[in-house]
């Protein structure tokens, strides 16, 4: 946690002392307060990203309290890091964070800090990715080549990614059709003016009869990926060509057609990009990765070390006089 005068903060974790939960954004590894917190900070798109993905209202969301800023991370729509403000000392937590840009959200915002708490999920100098525009003209290549032979079947995290690539096909001239959870997801995108182009057959008046009576392109979950495929390739006796679009790509070999090195994160070029331009006196590296990515750090000289939830009290920043909770 981090300490604001007396009040603790959680940080993408339900922790228990907490007085206020951070909410970065609507992964699901970054929610374990959204449904016992009393007291949530996060974006008012988070909140609403929330309840369409599995139904949870949060009990008291605010966007804005005394001393304490919300700035746009560039990971996905409503995502944001969290600024620390008083008596002359800066503090930002980035949580899950993008540099390169989005096609569908807000691009980030960096501004100095004295302490920056950075996410640590690509630690490695080993990883580095590609522009995304040329990812993105790839991937749309791919798929207009494809749609002359069969169905195109993109398996992608349903929040977050999918829109990426609902926007991308858009860019080729493509409307896809996406399953009922992409679109419940796809309906709080466009009400904050994504302008995603679509069609869903759990969507009154979609045009998803026409689109998906001849070749087209689907958008769904991961996890559905294989058996929708194997029951569209049985039900309209056509090729399904399978894809994922995912930072992991760079990693791993998925057993798809095509995979595209895509990812919502910055690779560590990207993370040292970030800090140079944030100018901290100390960097905290936070996640499962946060012990690599503080050696490979601190062996570039940047005074970096993980962030321990335990000694949390050395993570205070005091205003002189409480911070309003109302």
């Amino acid at each position: 946690m981090i300490y604001l005068d007396d009040y603790a903060i959680s940080l993408d974790r339900r922790e228990r002392d907490s007085d206020i939960d951070f909410i970065s954004h609507a992964h699901s590894d970054h929610t374990a307060a959204a449904k016992s917190s009393k007291n949530v900070i996060a974006s008012h798109e988070t909140a609403r990203l929330l309840k369409a993905i599995n139904g949870v209202e949060l009990k008291m969301c605010r966007e804005q309290m005394e001393g304490v800023r919300l700035l746009d991370s560039g990971h996905m729509l409503g995502s944001k890091q969290i600024r620390i403000e008083g008596d002359g000392e800066t503090l930002t937590y980035t949580g899950d964070f993008m540099v390169q840009r989005s096609l569908s959200c807000s691009p980030i915002q960096m501004l100095e800090s004295d302490t920056l708490i950075m996410d640590s999920t690509y630690c490695s100098p080993e990883i580095s990715f590609d522009n995304r525009s040329e990812v993105e003209a790839s991937l749309q290549k791919w798929t207009s080549r494809k749609l002359d032979s069969g169905i195109v079947l993109f398996g992608v995290h349903a929040a977050g990614k999918a829109q990426e690539i609902v926007k991308a096909l858009n860019g080729a001239g493509i409307t896809p059709a996406v399953s009922k959870k992409v679109s419940a997801i796809n309906r709080v995108y466009n009400d904050s003016g994504a302008n995603l182009n679509y069609v869903s057959a759990y969507e009154e008046g979609s045009d998803y009869e026409a689109v998906v009576r001849g070749n087209f392109v689907g958008v769904v979950e991961s996890h559905r990926l294989d058996d929708l495929a194997a029951m569209l390739s049985k039900a309209n006796g056509k090729r399904v060509y399978r894809a994922v679009a995912t930072g992991f790509a760079k990693i791993f070999r998925f057993n798809t057609d095509v995979q595209f090195p895509l990812s919502d994160h910055a690779d560590f070029s990207q993370s040292v990009y970030y800090i140079e331009a944030s100018n901290p006196k100390r960097v905290l590296t936070y996640g499962s990765n946060s012990e690599v990515f503080a050696a490979n750090l601190s062996k570039m000289g940047y005074s970096a070390e993980p962030f321990r939830s335990e000694v949390g009290q050395r993570y205070r920043i005091m205003q002189g006089s409480s911070a309003n909770l109302q």
